[in-house]
């Protein structure tokens, strides 16, 4: 905690679900008050579940703005994972009711939003408050999404996997095939040359 930073009215931006097989890509953007300390705010992926729950009714309601978008499958297919990641963050800053006068992202990819000028920061979300807390929105957002459509489709378990490349999940793609929740254009299965679809 003592090495983060904040800047007072900057906008965080992360996204969760880049790397999954299925689901959305998730963004959130969270503009903190210039007065805000938690001892449990860090990079979401460094926190258990529990934690993260924890935190997010705290950063929605302590936070000055915040904005949460998914992009979903359909989408990443047709623009690829990079620039779906990007939208996915536009959109959530576009939900922001106090406009930022400087937006900080974490990675090292971005494209400008409107006239904001921006700065990636790699590993921004161990770094910076604000993107740290927008890492734990776009994964608690996108773990909730997941755990919905579990119900549709259990043979996946996305409410364990959340999407992600597992064993288990691959070997119920190779079983099951894919569903409308799946993304196409990644490979699904290791040894997959093209799909029938």
């Amino acid at each position: 905690m003592e090495n983060f930073y904040l800047f007072f009215n900057e906008c965080g931006a992360d996204e969760a679900g880049r790397g999954c097989l299925a689901g959305p890509v998730t963004a959130a953007s969270v503009i903190l008050p210039e007065v805000f300390v938690n001892t449990l705010l860090n990079d979401s992926k460094l926190l258990s579940g529990k934690n993260r729950e924890l935190l997010r009714p705290i950063i929605e309601a302590q936070s000055l703005a915040y904005g949460v978008a998914h992009i979903h499958p359909k989408k990443i297919d047709e623009i690829n994972i990079l620039n779906a990641s990007i939208l996915a963050m536009h959109k959530a800053i576009g939900q922001l009711r106090v406009i930022p006068p400087h937006i900080i992202v974490d990675g090292n990819r971005f494209k400008p939003y409107e006239n904001i000028p921006h700065t990636c920061i790699i590993k921004g979300d161990s770094k910076y408050m604000n993107i740290a807390a927008a890492s734990i929105l776009a994964k608690t957002y996108r773990d909730d999404y997941m755990d919905k459509i579990h119900q549709e489709f259990p043979m996946y378990n996305w409410k364990q996997n959340k999407g992600y490349p597992t064993k288990e999940h691959r070997a119920a793609i190779r079983e099951f095939g894919v569903t409308k929740y799946h993304r196409k254009s990644f490979r699904l299965l290791p040894e997959q040359l093209t799909l029938d679809l």
